[in-house]
C-alpha cells in the first residue's frame, strides 16, 4: 500500500510538472508559413518559452525585424522561440505574401519562423491573439506587439511596438522565462 501511494504521488509530481502541451487556446493550432505551402503545428513549440509579435512590412516599426532576428539568435540556444505572425489589421501588410516574404527574409534576414498573414485584434482575431489579449489584457493596439510565454504556455509579460526587442524590460522578461 505504502509503495502505491507513492507511486500514485511520484506520478502526480510527474503530470502537474509537465508543460502545457494540450493548451488548445494558446497553441492548439495549424498554420501557414509565410510565403509557403506548409504548415505548421502550433503545439510543436509547447514547453519552450516564446516570443510571439505581431508583423507587417510596410510599417514604421518593421525595422524591428532586425532587433528580432537578433533576440532569435541570441537566445536560440537557450529554448527561446520567436514566432512571428503577418497581419494586415493595420493596414500596412504588403498585399502580395511573396512581397512580405521579400521584407522578412531578403530585406531583413529573418531566420525565426514566420507565419501568413491573420487577423489580430477585435472580434475577428485568430484565436491565439485572442488568448493572448485574454491573458495579457492586452490586445495589439499595433503592429510589433510583442507577448512573451513561459514553458506552460502563460502569458508572463506583453510589450507595445515602441518597446524595440533590445529594450532591458523586454530582455529581462525573456530571461525569465528562459
Amino acid at each position: 500500500m505504502k509503495f502505491a501511494r507513492s507511486m500514485f504521488v511520484a506520478a502526480a509530481v510527474v503530470v502537474t510538472s509537465l508543460p502545457a502541451a494540450g493548451d488548445d487556446a494558446l497553441l492548439g493550432h495549424e498554420l501557414r508559413r509565410l510565403h509557403s505551402p506548409e504548415t505548421v503545428k502550433l503545439d510543436r513549440y509547447a514547453g519552450q518559452p516564446l516570443l510571439i509579435v505581431n508583423t507587417a512590412s510596410h510599417c514604421g516599426f518593421t525595422r524591428q525585424f532586425e532587433g528580432l532576428e537578433t533576440v532569435h539568435k541570441e537566445y536560440a540556444e537557450r529554448g527561446l522561440r520567436v514566432l512571428g505572425f503577418s497581419s494586415d489589421d493595420f493596414n500596412q501588410e504588403a498585399k502580395d505574401e511573396a512581397k512580405a516574404a521579400e521584407v522578412c527574409f531578403v530585406n531583413f534576414g529573418v531566420t525565426f519562423d514566420m507565419f501568413a498573414t491573420i487577423p489580430v485584434r477585435g472580434e475577428g482575431a485568430h484565436p491565439l491573439f485572442r488568448e493572448l489579449a485574454r491573458q495579457s489584457g492586452e490586445p495589439p493596439q499595433w503592429n510589433f506587439h510583442k507577448y512573451v510565454v513561459d514553458r506552460s504556455g502563460r502569458v508572463v509579460a506583453a510589450f507595445p511596438s515602441r518597446v524595440e526587442p533590445g529594450a532591458q524590460e523586454l530582455r529581462a522578461a525573456i530571461e525569465g522565462v528562459l
